[in-house]
C-alpha cells in the first residue's frame, strides 16, 4: 500500500457533467491505499472464487459487486490481523476500525489527482493518456495486467482506466451542493454506489479524475456486476505510519 498524506484539494469540475459540480474545496485525512487494483490471484485466495471475465492472475478482478468488494475487505482484514470495517448484515462501515474498506469518493479523487488540478493526474492533454491508462483506444477490448502503465505522483497505478473502481459512497447527482468540507462520506442512503476512474472500454472523457458513475451495490438483490467493475482497498493509518508521514 501507499501512504497518502492528508491535504486539501478542489473536488469536482465546473463545466463538466452536472454531477461533477460545483467544484468545491475538500479536506482529506491521511490514509493508506493499494498501489494497484485488487488482482484475481489475491481475490481468489481469500474468497475461494474468481468471478472475472478476463482471466489472468495479475489482472484486476472484475464482475465484482460493491457488496463482494466489501466482504473481501473484511476477509483481508481478518487475515492481516486488523479489525473488519463492515457489518456483514447491514454493510454499515466503521471508519474507526483498523481494517480495510473501500475508499470514499473524496479519498479516491484526491489519490487520483496526486496534487494535480487538471482532468488527469499528468495534466489536461488526453493524448498522453495511453501511457497511463488501459482504455478504449489501446486496451483491445480487455483488461491488462495491473501496473502495465505509468503510476501517478503518489505511485498509484491504473487510477485511470483498466476497471472502474467501487467507492464507499452512496451516489447522489446533487451531493456536491451540500457536501461537508472535511472527509465527506456521501449521502446517508440511496439506491446506488459510486464508481470511479474509467475502464478498458472507456472514452478519454470517462477516464477523467472527476468523472462519476454509479450502479446498484448488490446487497439485497441478485444483480450481476459488469466486467468493467473492480476495486482497490484503503485503510486508516496506524500511529507509526502517521509518524512516518510527519517526518
Amino acid at each position: 500500500m501507499v501512504l497518502i498524506p492528508g491535504g486539501t484539494f478542489i473536488m469536482g469540475k465546473d463545466g463538466g457533467n452536472p454531477d461533477e459540480s460545483p467544484a468545491h474545496e475538500v479536506m482529506v485525512s491521511p490514509f493508506a491505499m493499494d498501489r494497484r487494483e485488487v488482482i484475481q490471484k489475491i481475490y481468489e485466495e481469500l474468497m475461494m472464487a474468481d468471478p472475472s471475465h478476463f482471466k489472468g492472475a495479475d489482472h484486476p478482478v472484475e464482475q465484482v459487486r460493491w457488496s463482494d468488494a466489501a466482504m473481501f475487505c473484511n476477509a483481508r482484514s481478518l487475515v492481516d490481523g486488523f479489525e473488519p470495517c463492515y457489518n456483514e448484515l447491514s454493510f454499515d462501515c466503521n471508519f474507526e476500525a483498523s481494517g480495510y474498506r473501500l475508499p470514499t469518493e473524496a479519498e479516491w479523487e484526491y489519490a487520483c489527482r496526486a496534487g494535480s488540478s487538471s482532468d488527469y493526474d499528468f495534466g489536461g492533454d488526453s493524448q498522453k493518456l495511453a501511457s497511463r491508462a488501459c482504455f478504449a483506444k489501446n486496451a483491445n477490448k480487455k483488461t491488462f495486467k495491473t501496473g502495465s502503465r505509468k503510476p501517478n505522483a503518489f505511485g498509484l497505478f491504473d487510477m485511470h482506466g483498466n476497471v472502474f473502481e467501487w467507492c464507499y459512497d452512496v451516489y447522489d447527482v446533487d451531493y456536491y451542493k451540500n457536501s461537508p468540507k472535511a472527509d465527506p462520506r456521501g449521502p446517508a442512503a440511496g439506491k446506488e454506489r459510486v464508481l470511479r476512474g474509467g475502464a478498458w472500454n472507456s472514452s478519454v472523457e470517462a477516464c477523467r479524475a472527476s468523472y462519476r458513475v454509479s450502479d446498484v451495490p448488490g446487497i439485497t438483490d441478485a444483480c450481476f456486476a459488469q466486467d468493467t467493475y473492480g476495486f482497490r482497498c484503503v485503510r486508516r493509518l496506524s500511529d507509526k505510519e502517521l509518524a512516518l508521514l510527519a517526518q
